[in-house]
């Protein structure tokens, strides 16, 4: 049943393909993954600290941890179009509904994954023949962080509800508490200080958990408030609903087995490869990941803010509004990425004497990986912008048929060519491999989005088309 809405004067004048409406719904997410990005970078500064084994240590580590969690944030990205097409189509008590049920699926994976991948942690990374003398550390920091994923399953449902009824400002605050938090508790924990014992890189994987502990308690209040209750029947949509669960893994399993098998090529096998050539490799790509989330998590803010965009106007029938939309996104993010591939390739020596604290060796692998960096950008703010389009319009297989393949082929085999046959060229081989792999997605990725295959995508064809209206307040 379609519920009453009404319909403010500002919302029906406002251009939703105007550089201002796209701004307000996707700077909270900007803001919120710019602020995550500072947690990140703050935290392995201070991991950093306490040597390159622990900073060649982290990244891998949280690479591995966020595997199988990988499945499961792709399938609840589900929850952002399933939820902004609700919306569009006027169906408010569906969109509650929809979060819901993601958070149900969500806690069993978790408790199955924790099962296999907790007692397997020292054979991965033994498996990814990671030198000796940070495989210790591996094993403790994925230990802990396979915890906090029980508490990521509130964060990402959540998250994803609230961007999908466009309302970003809530995961904005939450997130920007909780990171706060997190930042703190590090400090506190890595370093022993006021009285705590000093845990190092144990410390940083406690601290993550403490602030996202506080970020799902912020989240889960506001969803669960008496104003959001009253839009959007929060609390009397709690029934399990398989026919929801269904559309979620329906458009939501192909999105997370791509993510998943992304990462683990990204992270396993890219990790894998680099960490052939020693814990100075490893610890320059754990460097240049860090500054590589500075360019890209504000452009995974805006591809975010696009899917609940995109949805909104395909639940309204409006399937023209979606392609100008995503047509502005795109230059938004390829001006950021282009700008940040500039100063990577510029400041490179000085981005790594930062990271390196003075290692030459470190310093002079790092300067070569933020060249790959730097050339990739364009193309991954063309993977990134076109992943949230197609996101948005329910076009997931393509985004994971296209994912692996690039993974596997381009990246996996491509690799693994690169390491045997020009062992020379050392941890950049592997990264030239990542780049290649970007921009064949990039440029796969345009192509399919100018093919209007998505517009002939309906995700409600079983189900009463609803009445579109607009909703008032859409955008906070």
């Amino acid at each position: 049943m379609t519920d009453k809405i009404t319909i403010s004067g500002h919302e029906q004048a406002l251009d939703e393909t105007s550089l201002k409406y796209m701004w307000k719904l996707a700077a909270p997410m900007i803001v919120t993954n710019i602020s995550f990005t500072v947690m990140q970078f703050v935290d392995r500064s201070m991991v950093a600290e306490l040597g390159k084994e622990s900073l060649a240590a982290i990244l891998p580590a949280g690479f591995v941890s966020f595997l199988p969690a990988s499945f499961a944030l792709g399938v609840m990205m589900s929850v952002n179009t399933f939820v902004s097409q609700s919306l569009g189509r006027g169906e408010k008590k569906d969109c509650s509904n929809y979060c819901w049920q993601a958070i149900y699926m969500g806690l069993i994976y978790t408790c199955v994954a924790l099962a296999i991948f907790w007692p397997s942690a020292p054979l991965i990374f033994r498996m990814m023949k990671q030198p000796a003398d940070v495989i210790g550390m591996e094993v403790t920091y994925m230990r802990i962080m396979l915890y906090t994923q029980f508490l990521i399953v509130f964060v990402w449902a959540s998250s994803q509800f609230f961007m999908g009824i466009h309302r970003p400002v809530i995961t904005m605050y939450a997130a920007i508490v909780g990171q706060a938090v997190n930042i703190t508790a590090n400090y506190v924990l890595i370093f022993g200080r006021f009285g705590a014992p000093e845990m190092g890189i144990a410390g940083a994987g406690w601290g993550t958990f403490i602030g996202i502990s506080v970020g799902a308690a912020v989240r889960m209040a506001a969803f669960l408030g008496s104003r959001l209750n009253r839009e959007f029947y929060t609390r009397g949509a709690l029934n399990i609903d398989f026919g929801k669960m269904g559309d979620l893994i329906k458009i939501g399993f192909p999105a997370g087995i791509g993510f998943m098998v992304n990462i683990a090529f990204l992270g396993v096998i890219l990790f894998g490869l680099v960490g052939s050539f020693g814990t100075e490799s490893l610890a320059a790509t754990s460097a240049v990941f860090a500054c590589v989330n500075v360019s890209v998590m504000p452009v995974v803010g805006i591809s975010t803010a696009l899917t609940a965009a995109v949805g909104k106007s395909i639940g309204k029938g409006r399937k023209d509004l979606a392609v100008k939309q995503t047509s502005l996104a795109l230059k938004m993010a390829i001006c950021y990425m282009l700008f940040m591939g500039i100063c990577f390739f510029l400041f490179r020596h000085g981005i790594m004497n930062y990271w390196a604290k003075g290692d030459g060796r470190v310093i002079e692998v790092g300067m070569n990986l933020l060249i790959c960096a730097a050339i990739f950008q364009v193309f991954d703010a063309a993977v990134i912008t076109y992943n949230g389009a197609l996101r948005g319009a329910g076009d997931t297989v393509w985004l994971a048929a296209i994912s692996a393949v690039g993974s596997i082929l381009v990246l996996g085999l491509g690799g693994l060519m690169m390491v045997l046959f020009f062992p020379e060229l050392g941890a950049i081989g592997p990264w030239i491999a990542l780049t290649g792999n970007i921009m064949l997605v990039g440029v796969a990725n345009r192509w399919r989005f100018k093919s209007n295959h998505w517009m002939r995508i309906d995700l409600f064809r079983r189900r009463p088309v609803g009445v579109a209206v607009e909703v008032e307040g859409v955008v906070e």
